[in-house]
């Protein structure tokens, strides 16, 4: 069996977040036998949104490794978890109003702005995303996305929580990542049977989920520490190049 995971925002999707130019390597991963994991900051709503434009039934991870869903009867055995909306939820990381508590303590200090103190518009402004999807990034379960700040600094105030650098903004989630959230994931697909595993990005929040896989690829020029021997490419199109 081999599994990849895919990071979404300029890595899978482009800039304008249509899901459509990213149908040509969805459709020639499936046609190799993939099963095609989407692992990103994205929340829920937002990956279902491109799982159902994509036709990709196989689990996926949320906010940074913040939780892994798996559809109900996805695998031939029971999988401890919370059951919701059809899905077993593995939670990872750390309850969505906790970190906005959080971030609600240091806002003024620092002059951030979030989701959770941002309106629709705002968040437009800030992503690009059209409003449609704005709506769905506003539903957050785990995680938040600090856009703007004013001053450095503010990472060192949120005790026991992570700070995550994604391509643009930095985001806000418990102590899990991308990579150990994979693990959890592969450690299932391995009662399965043998796992060949793969996984691309683009940003250093990707690099644990990178250092969590056989076969690690980033898009872009980005360096990455660790003892991984990623590969560069320079697009997710390149995969038809270098994997057999």
């Amino acid at each position: 069996m081999r599994v990849i995971f895919l990071d979404l925002d300029r890595t899978l999707i482009g800039e304008d977040y249509s899901p459509e130019p990213a149908g040509h390597i969805v459709d020639w991963l499936k046609n190799k036998g993939f099963e095609i994991v989407f692992n990103s900051s994205k929340t829920r709503a937002e990956q279902e949104y491109y799982r159902k434009a994509l036709g990709i039934e196989a689990p996926f991870i949320v906010e940074n490794g913040s939780a892994v869903y798996i559809p109900e009867g996805y695998f031939d055995f029971e999988v401890p978890g919370l059951r919701r909306d059809s899905h077993i939820v593995i939670e990872l990381g750390e309850k969505y109003e906790v970190i906005k508590s959080a971030l609600d303590a240091v806002s003024g200090e620092f002059g951030l702005k979030y989701y959770g103190n941002s309106t629709l518009e705002e968040v437009v402004g800030f992503t690009g995303l059209p409003k449609r999807l704005a709506v769905l990034a506003m539903k957050r379960e785990y995680s938040e996305t600090v856009f703007l700040w004013k001053k450095e600094g503010f990472a060192e105030r949120l005790k026991n929580l992570k700070v995550s650098r994604g391509s643009r903004f930095f985001s806000v989630h418990g102590d899990t990542d991308k990579g150990k959230a994979a693990r959890v994931l592969l450690s299932l697909y391995r009662r399965l049977g043998n796992v060949e595993s793969y996984a691309v990005g683009d940003a250093p929040n990707d690099i644990p989920l990178l250092n969590a896989v056989d076969h690690p690829y980033i898009v872009g020029t980005l360096t990455h520490p660790g003892d991984k021997n990623i590969k560069n490419i320079r697009s997710i199109e390149e995969l038809k190049e270098v994997i057999l």
